[in-house]
This record gives C-alpha cells, structure tokens and sequence, in this order.
C-alpha cells in the first residue's frame, strides 16, 4: 500500500488520471445498471402483468386500436407528461408501458419514474418484441 502512495505523491497527474477512469467507468457502469432497470423482457413483463401490472400503451389511439396488450391503458405520450394526473392513484401499481419498438415507452417509464411512480418500467423491444414471442394481441 505504501509503494501505490508513494507512486501516487511521485506521479500525480498519472494518479488523477487514474482515479478519473476509475469514476468514469464506475458511472458508466451505474448508467447501465439503471437503464437495466427500467426495460424489461418480455417474459418479464408477462410476470409483472400477472402480478396485476397495470399496462399503458403510449401508441396514439388508432395504433392502439389495430391491436394491444389485453387489459392496456391507452394514454398517449404527450398526455401522459402533460397531465399524468389519470394515473397518480397508481403511485403504489407496478406501471408497464408498451409502444410498438420500445424507445417511447422508455422515455415514458423515465418521465414516470420522475414523476415519483417507482414501479415504472418499459417493455423493450415493444410490441414487436411481443409478437416475435408470439404473444397474444386483442383488438
């Protein structure tokens, strides 16, 4: 231990430099961790959906309407961060929101999670993950 100090006080610019890609690396790793959090697989969400998630299809309505996630919400994403008041009951629900390739439904989980809905998460991959599974689709 003495000879990393020793090291440290003989080259503190290598030093620094160091501990920088140390905490680079660190924040990286947090970034992905919590990216990991957020989206789930599909057989992931069909276990939340059977734990009694509730399903927020943030497709606008005539997207929605040639085919969901049975028992899905349709709340747009411009109406869901303009007034997610339709949902602050649910603050304590598990919260799973669909779009058809996964990008909007992240942005919606994230905009939920700040929000304050903790159990927010997004189907990754979408409903085309979802089909690719063969997963039922209602109209």
């Amino acid at each position: 231990m003495g000879e990393i100090i020793a090291f440290a006080n003989a080259h503190p610019f290598l030093a620094s430099l160091v501990v920088g890609l140390l905490v680079a690396v660190l924040a990286y790793e947090v970034k992905l961790k919590g990216r990991e959090l957020v989206q789930v697989s599909t057989h992931m969400a069909v276990q939340l959906i059977n734990k009694g998630a509730l399903i927020i299809d943030v497709r606008p309505p005539e997207a929605f309407a040639s085919g969901h996630i049975a028992r899905a919400k349709n709340t747009p994403l411009a109406q869901l961060e303009s007034d997610p008041s339709g949902i602050n009951k649910k603050k304590d629900k598990v919260l799973l929101t669909v779009c058809d390739n996964g990008p909007v439904a992240r942005r919606a989980a994230d905009s939920l999670r700040k929000a304050g809905f903790e159990s927010a998460y997004s189907l990754q991959g979408g409903l085309a993950a979802w089909r690719t599974d063969n997963l039922p689709l209602v109209k």
